[in-house]
């Protein structure tokens, strides 16, 4: 368990700060920037729970303990010494993607075939939404590139691309089933 009686320490005044495993890194490094966007994604995700209700917000509250989880994973690096770790790191698994998968195919099950891209916008919920997919896409290419450097956990690279899916759909949702997408009206404005 997690015990924060103090929070500023003072270790990071020189710009570095430690992983979870106690190494010290720059806080501009790539597995720092990967943890830090998740973090930032899961505000968001906080952000668009104030306009969610009932089984988007139970969803959504989901997603922002299962974005704890990929922080948690991504600063542990030394994956090669899990199974030697007195108490194995966290991990994200596949279940928790299936998980993501399964909501998208029940609220897609519902929206009418796009026939234009999908602009941000309609309600208030589902521009949040539409906010977080861009930050989770972003995360993910974060992680794409600490995964080119470095060994990760390859299930958060997964998690990441189908969770911005997953805000996609559900920004379809949160617009009445799609009724009230703004669609994109190619060269409408010359």
């Amino acid at each position: 368990m997690v015990v924060l009686n103090k929070i500023y320490t003072r270790t990071g005044d020189k710009g570095d700060t430690a992983l979870g495993n106690g190494e010290r890194v720059a806080k501009h490094a790539a597995r720092v920037n990967a943890y830090g966007t998740s973090d930032e994604l899961n505000a968001f995700v906080g952000v668009a729970r104030l306009k969610a209700e009932g089984e988007m917000n139970q969803a959504l509250a989901r997603i922002q303990n299962d974005l704890f989880d990929l922080g948690a994973d991504l600063c542990r690096p030394e994956m090669d010494q899990d199974a030697k770790a007195e108490y194995p790191p966290l991990r994200v698994v596949a279940s928790q993607i299936d998980r993501l998968e399964a909501e998208i195919d029940a609220m897609n099950k519902d929206l009418a075939p796009l026939r234009s891209f999908v602009l941000p916008g309609g309600s208030a919920l589902s521009a949040h939404l539409h906010v977080c997919r861009t930050v989770a896409r972003r995360a993910e290419r974060l992680t794409t590139d600490l995964a080119s450097a470095e060994d990760i956990n390859p299930v958060t690279v997964k998690y990441l691309n189908r969770l911005s899916d997953w805000f996609f759909v559900a920004s379809r949702v949160a617009n009445q089933n799609g009724a009230g997408d703004v669609l994109w009206v190619p060269g409408a404005n010359r």
